[in-house]
């Protein structure tokens, strides 16, 4: 895939966060803004500086990148892993100066990982390596940080993580940090900034919240059968209505229910709106219960379970 009309800034204490369906040329991108590839048009610029004229040693100490691809690094503890982020700075020995060490040791810190430093990487579980990982881009003492996919093959926990540690260097050490994800959902909640490249036109760039109410995120991600709701900021797949509730309620009761009600194909309605059907939160004990209407009839029960079996019924 082959972009058109890219025209984006970076900026120190941002973290910026490029989304696009797969196809679109984000791996492709990010490449060219790491000076891997060139661009066939255009110019990519570090500061006043064309990046791709800069010496290898220059970029390295200016931007640091982190594949989605996983490294084969032997028998190396996670502290000499790290270390190999300070090979711009040190001699043709590699030897490590104090200086040095007290920004591995920083780097490690920094990403709530010191105590991985002296077990070795092939130890390590996929939350624990991706940590390491960022420390070392870390310790290169970048300007600019890049990467690709980091919270792949993560759980939803250690994904959160991730994405938390990478907004906090951003913030709070002034880097510039983009990263390419299909965590649409953790990217609408943790970017400052969102590129935006879709399969055809411009990529667009910009605050989450702008991108969705322009409607510019809708359209990226349209898909047959897979629905953007711009009130959730999540997805959901389309399927026809199966009917309309009015839900009575407030609380984490009302919102899983509601959840669930629409998982089904309802169209619920917040409060008493004149619907044949009328589900209303009952709460006084530490269990909730949810009291059904229809047909004149009233029904009470104790799970969300039994609310859709009495529904379907």
């Amino acid at each position: 895939m082959v972009a058109d009309g890219v025209n984006a800034s970076l900026r120190n204490g941002e973290l910026v966060c490029l989304l696009g369906p797969n196809g679109a040329g984000k791996s492709t991108l990010l490449r060219t803004v790491a000076g891997m590839q060139r661009p066939l048009h255009g110019t990519v610029f570090l500061g006043a500086a064309n990046i791709h004229k800069l010496d290898a040693r220059t970029l390295a100490r200016q931007v640091s990148v982190v594949l989605t691809e996983r490294v084969q690094v032997g028998l190396l503890t996670a502290y000499a892993l790290v270390a190999l982020g300070r090979h711009p700075y040190t001699s043709w020995t590699g030897q490590l100066t104090a200086v040095d060490e007290a920004v591995v040791q920083g780097a490690l810190t920094a990403v709530s990982a010191a105590h991985l430093a002296p077990r070795f990487v092939h130890e390590l579980s996929d939350g624990e390596r991706q940590k390491v990982m960022i420390a070392r881009a870390l310790a290169q003492e970048p300007q600019v940080m890049l990467l690709d996919e980091p919270t792949a093959f993560l759980d939803l926990p250690r994904r959160v993580e991730i994405m938390g540690i990478l907004r906090r260097l951003a913030h709070e050490q002034d880097r510039a940090i983009l990263l390419s994800t299909h965590d649409l959902d953790l990217a609408l909640r943790m970017a400052d900034t969102i590129w935006l490249m879709p399969e055809n036109g411009p990529l667009q760039a910009g605050a989450p919240e702008d991108l969705v109410l322009s409607g510019a995120f809708e359209r990226t991600f349209y898909s047959t059968g897979v629905a953007f709701d711009a009130h959730t900021g999540s997805f959901a797949i389309r399927q026809s209505e199966t009917g309309q509730i009015d839900l009575v309620g407030e609380g984490l009761a009302a919102i899983w229910a509601r959840r669930a009600l629409e998982r089904e194909g309802f169209q619920v309605h917040q409060g008493p709106n004149g619907s044949a059907v009328q589900v209303k939160v009952v709460t006084g004990d530490k269990q909730p219960r949810w009291q059904l209407t229809q047909n004149n009839q009233t029904t009470q029960v104790d799970s969300i379970e039994s609310l859709l079996a009495e529904l379907q019924s």
